[in-house]
């Protein structure tokens, strides 16, 4: 049950990364034109950290996970991964037909409220 949970939390990670990361027509990121002195590290937004992190957790990566996680602040990094959690249970619940309090109450393996 767990296995299969993982999985599908992976796969809606990796499509959500994709639809994000895909080019589009007239899609920009702000800032990623921007040059960089030689050496300096990539700023990452909180969103981005968020995914790495989790996408990371699920996949069992813990370099990548604690990589990921250094790139915000904790309390950035807790918001993103808020928002990703909610986004995450909204978008299965759609695709399942289901209530987000039940998708989420699955998810975590609890008894129907």
């Amino acid at each position: 049950m767990m296995t299969g949970f993982l999985r599908e939390i992976a796969e809606l990670f990796r499509g959500l990364r994709d639809f994000f990361t895909h080019d589009r027509p007239g899609a920009h990121l702000r800032g990623s034109d921007e040059p960089r002195a030689p050496g300096a590290k990539r700023r990452h937004n909180i969103f981005e950290a968020a995914a790495a992190h989790v996408a990371a957790c699920a996949e069992d990566d813990d370099e990548r996970s604690a990589e990921s996680a250094e790139w915000v602040s904790p309390e950035a990094l807790a918001f993103g991964i808020n928002e990703l959690a909610c986004r995450a249970v909204i978008a299965l619940a759609r695709e399942r037909g289901e209530s987000p309090q039940t998708v989420a109450r699955d998810l975590l393996n609890l008894p129907v409220a």
